[in-house]
């Protein structure tokens, strides 16, 4: 809470700094975040409801018997799999993974799904297929989920000297 507190209160002051310095660029730097923000709302809205709800029907505990510690290589293979088909911005991965482990899900778990999650693409298959062609987009994801299975062998095998 005091961390938001400081960074608010220093946007504030540096902000303030701008106005006085420059009105014309502040407004129009304010006038660029703003639009922004709108065209972002509703990817942002989107996401925080499928975070709730996806927490509001997980629970802690199945959580962990999915994901958890315990689950071992079953569980990469299930983080794995749904990173590789779920469709989020990389700027949200992070903070879910950490609601993720929070709430009871294994390091080694996690970093399969971030993997996946940020390389693999099979919701995009098809429009990458056209763009690119078969050959190129089907090794591309082949070689990233190969990638994320010995990234999170790395995570397995260093995590314990930690």
């Amino acid at each position: 809470m005091s961390q938001s507190i400081f960074l608010y209160g220093l946007i504030a002051i540096l902000t303030g700094l701008s106005w006085f310095k420059d009105r014309q660029k502040t407004k129009k730097a304010l006038m660029k975040a703003k639009n922004i923000l709108v065209k972002l709302a509703p990817e942002l809205l989107a996401i925080l409801l499928f975070v709730g709800l996806s927490l509001s029907i997980l629970t802690p505990e199945t959580i962990s018997s999915l994901i958890g510690e315990r689950s071992g290589v079953i569980g990469v293979f299930i983080a794995s799999f749904i990173g590789t088909f779920a469709m989020l911005p990389s700027f949200v991965v992070f903070p879910l993974a950490d609601t993720l482990v929070s709430n009871g899900a294994g390091l080694v778990q996690v970093s399969a799904f971030i993997a996946t999650l940020v390389s693999v693409g099979f919701a995009s298959l098809p429009m990458e297929r056209r763009i690119f062609g078969k050959e190129f987009t089907y090794m591309r994801n082949l070689s990233a989920m190969l990638m994320a299975f010995i990234f999170s062998f790395i995570i397995w095998v260093v995590l314990p000297w930690l």
